[in-house]
């Protein structure tokens, strides 16, 4: 049976390339029943699309279930980001009951009020020296098709799953406090606007923390993490992981997927 929630906060599926994990999205979205869904950006991966077509039947039917639960009553947002900044020129349309918007506040059901956006605004990369943010979009899909053959070999020696692109990023961009930038920045607009959280997407780093007295979440990805913020009827607010592999289908995720300090 379905888990009811209140609201489902999802982004950075990236459909439209091969790291999409469209069949775990699938078989996550047949087990969450929800009121109101968020699409926080980078659904679909235009960048990559202009360069080569990559849109199997699973990226169609993830489209296609996510129209059917708007037909069916379910309040869906798309929030554009950066790879699908296209969409932005549609900011205030409604196509198939899923509305558009730039940024959005949303309030709990405990009265919490939490500013949602993708958060490409905030990495100065994507704003200023788009070229670069390109070269590494290309560097990072080539880091998971590269994890793909080192899981196989892992597999086969018992091993359990490690991610190669993960473990790089996680180098990468601690060597130069990009996380850590990003999240204050977020923070600080956070406190700009005056609500008590925030929750973005963006940096593929699931998380839910207490920044300054803001709440900070941070939905992840459905490249590698396959995570999720999940809104419940009380209005609390829950990380999960998607994992086939679990005996519970849906599982805690706030400490797994803690980044590093």
């Amino acid at each position: 049976m379905a888990k009811k929630v209140r609201t489902l906060f999802i982004s950075d599926l990236h459909l439209g390339t091969r790291g999409c994990q469209a069949e775990a999205l699938l078989a996550f979205l047949k087990t969450v029943e929800a009121e109101q869904i968020y699409l926080v950006g980078d659904i679909v991966d235009g960048w990559r699309l202009r360069q080569t077509w990559h849109w199997p039947q699973l990226h169609n039917d993830v489209v296609q279930k996510l129209l059917r639960k708007a037909r069916k009553g379910t309040r869906v947002v798309f929030i554009p980001g950066n790879h699908d900044e296209f969409m932005r020129d549609y900011v205030g349309s409604n196509f198939g009951g899923v509305e558009i918007q730039e940024e959005a506040i949303h309030t709990t059901a405990d009265g919490k009020r939490m500013l949602i956006l993708h958060g490409d605004k905030f990495d100065t990369v994507v704003r200023n020296v788009k070229w670069l943010a390109l070269l590494g979009d290309w560097a990072y899909d080539f880091a998971i098709f590269l994890n793909r053959y080192i899981s196989k070999v892992r597999r086969l020696f018992g091993l359990p799953y490690w991610s190669f692109s993960a473990y790089a990023k996680q180098k990468v961009k601690r060597a130069v406090n990009f996380i850590s930038a990003f999240e204050d920045a977020v923070v600080a607009e956070a406190k700009r606007v005056e609500v008590d959280a925030v929750l973005c997407g963006h940096i593929h780093q699931p998380t839910i923390r207490n920044m300054r007295g803001i709440e900070y979440l941070n939905t992840g990805d459905w490249v590698e993490s396959c995570s999720a913020i999940l809104e419940h009827m009380d209005g609390r607010l829950e990380l999960v992981q998607w994992t086939s592999h679990a005996d519970i289908a849906l599982i805690p995720a706030i400490e797994l997927l803690r980044p590093a300090a």
